[in-house]
């Protein structure tokens, strides 16, 4: 009965079936051969017991937990002696001879470890001398062999090497958050492929590449096919989840955000990576914002970053650009208001030799109309594409806060919101040339209508009475519940608010004429510099490209909608000596609490 032991419990032991000995087991030698690989490989502390026991059961054809994996170890180690100090003769000489076994046994394991390098060593020369140019060494596989080879694959000409400059800066950059952006062609697409590969060796790895469309994703993954297999033998994509499996265990999956709430698809996911590719697709920051509080990783030899690439333009390009362009000097390490370190990279065509070698692609980037042209010729990211208002002018619609005479006419819009800003815009009217002024903005998320009207008041201490307004339609609707309406809301708090005039085509229309110069100069809308969303989205909202006589609704216009109720509520300078005279009376009397005013 060699090999055969005792049946203990109705549980086989790994390794073991049931014999033809009643009472007893025997050994199954190809498991038995398994589970002395896999116990050698976490003693020398090369695999974990949870991936000892996941590779185990694989190989063998029979599940054994960790756990499970464990006791067994446990069982063959050598048992404690009963005594510190006294140990009889037997026990001495199998004492030493455990300690000669364990001996050879790590004379064998550096033997092993040598071959095992040497191995690697031929392999990677191998890659780098064979004369395809579609074999990719990749930095992890350098790491791993002495500098002297290091040195010779570095030579070869079939290396995966990244272009000299800003592709070689991004793929090295430390910093959390880093945006890769400018003229097309710079190679940040394959950037973006290439940058995840940095952990595709860890277990616990798990990279996540978006896009906006489905169709725009298609060609990532087309890219990766080219790549990953290659630079990892053993990858496998599977199609309906749009994921990659490397040997290691790591994961890279791809994924599209048409709308904000296709964000919510990754609900409860944990990355150590995320890459947004063409980040001005995304017409407002929710989407990063959420994502990057999905990036976390369990392994603390992994460090989690978030990376972006972007050409100028695009609805998202105003948002963007205040995140990566303005705070800081390009290419230089800075700390953003939310505490990540960050960068921005800036991409020429010029960087990427394959594109800018025959003249063709520049050629063709020049044939395009002017703003483009700036855009994705020059990565200027000062121009914006189909802007709505290109009658814009900071120079000459944003001026600095005065003074407001206590005689003007004020008024305000609102647009609510409660899973997306809600923005009140305050307007004073000059009574010298009925120039529309601006003088005030509150914007936010996530307010309740109660929430809205508390603080609409609490901003409105300071204005010496009460200021009529206008509140957008939808904040009236009956959704069904018990409760007040938002307007119903903002009523009770004492609010004069009447039903705004909701039409996009004339109040974009209005807004236009209000943006004109007149012939002293001044236009009939000014801004004061303290109302930076109002300010942002005129300058940024674009045209819708389905109906180009209104704005993209998929944009951030919720200080846009505001200002169009306050434009069509069509509002006029009373008389001073009525205004004056009515003024004691306004400031007490409150707001008719069913219509407002």
């Amino acid at each position: 009965m060699n090999g055969y032991i005792k049946k203990k419990g109705s549980t086989v032991p790994f390794g073991y079936e049931l014999s033809e000995i009643k009472g007893y087991v025997k050994p199954i030698p190809k498991q038995q051969e398994s589970l002395l690989k896999f116990i050698k490989l976490v003693q020398e502390e090369s695999l974990t017991l949870r991936e000892a026991a996941l590779q185990l059961s694989e190989e063998a054809g029979r599940s054994i937990s960790h756990v499970g994996l464990s006791k067994i170890i446990k069982k063959l180690e050598p048992a404690p002696p009963p005594s510190k100090y006294r140990y009889s003769a037997e026990q001495k000489r199998k004492m030493k001879l455990a300690k000669q076994q364990k001996e050879i046994q790590k004379a064998k394991d550096k033997i092993l470890a040598k071959e095992r390098k040497l191995k690697t060593e031929q392999e990677i020369i191998k890659k780098a001398t064979e004369s395809t140019t579609s074999n990719i060494v990749i930095d992890e596989e350098l790491e791993s062999v002495a500098p002297s080879v290091q040195e010779v694959i570095r030579d070869s000409k079939i290396i995966f090497h990244p272009n000299e400059g800003p592709q070689t800066d991004f793929l090295a950059a430390d910093e959390k958050d880093v945006l890769y952006g400018g003229a097309a062609g710079g190679g940040k697409s394959y950037a973006m492929i290439v940058d995840p590969l940095r952990y595709a060796h860890r277990s616990a790895h798990r990279a996540l590449i978006l896009r906006r469309s489905m169709p725009e994703l298609r060609e990532m993954i087309d890219k990766s096919r080219e790549l990953y297999p290659q630079a990892f033998p053993g990858a496998r994509f599977r199609e309906v989840e749009k994921l990659w499996n490397f040997p290691s265990g790591a994961k890279v999956e791809f994924g599209f955000l048409e709308r904000d709430a296709d964000v919510y698809r990754y609900q409860g996911q944990a990355y150590s990576w995320i890459g947004f590719d063409e980040i001005t697709h995304l017409p407002t920051e929710f989407s990063w914002n959420y994502l990057a509080s999905r990036l976390r990783t369990t392994d603390p030899e992994i460090k989690t970053y978030l990376r972006c690439t972007a050409n100028p333009g695009g609805v998202g390009s105003h948002w963007v650009k205040n995140r990566y362009i303005e705070p800081h000097n390009h290419n230089k390490s800075f700390e953003g208001k939310d505490g990540l370190t960050r960068k921005f990279i800036p991409a020429k065509l010029a960087d990427n030799p394959y594109l800018a070698k025959d003249g063709i692609y520049e050629q063709m980037l020049k044939s395009l109309p002017p703003i483009q042209r700036r855009q994705l010729l020059e990565g200027n990211w000062d121009v914006a594409e189909g802007a709505a208002f290109v009658e814009f002018d900071p120079h000459a619609h944003v001026i600095p806060p005065f003074e407001l005479p206590i005689h003007w006419e004020r008024l305000k819009g609102i647009d609510y919101g409660y899973a997306s800003e809600s923005c009140c815009l305050w307007g004073i009217l000059d009574m010298n040339d009925n120039t529309l002024i601006i003088y005030r903005e509150l914007y936010r998320k996530g307010l309740t209508g109660q929430e809205l009207g508390a603080i609409i008041t609490d901003m409105e201490l300071e204005d010496p009475f009460s200021v009529n307004g206008v509140l957008d339609t939808a904040a009236w609707a009956n959704t069904g519940t018990t409760g007040p309406t938002v307007g119903e809301e903002l009523l009770k708090a004492g609010h004069k608010l009447r039903r705004a005039d909701k039409n996009r085509i004339q109040g974009k229309i209005q807004i236009h004429e209000y943006l004109k110069l007149r012939e002293n100069g001044r236009p009939r809308l000014q801004i004061f510099n303290t109302c930076p969303n109002l300010i942002r989205e005129l300058q940024s909202i674009p045209l819708s490209k389905t109906r180009p006589e209104d704005v993209d609704t998929h944009a951030s216009d919720h200080a846009y909608d505001a200002l169009r109720y306050m434009i069509m509520s069509r509002p006029r300078m009373e008389n001073p000596l009525e205004r004056m005279r009515g003024f004691k009376r306004e400031m007490y009397k409150p707001a008719d609490s069913e219509f407002g005013y």
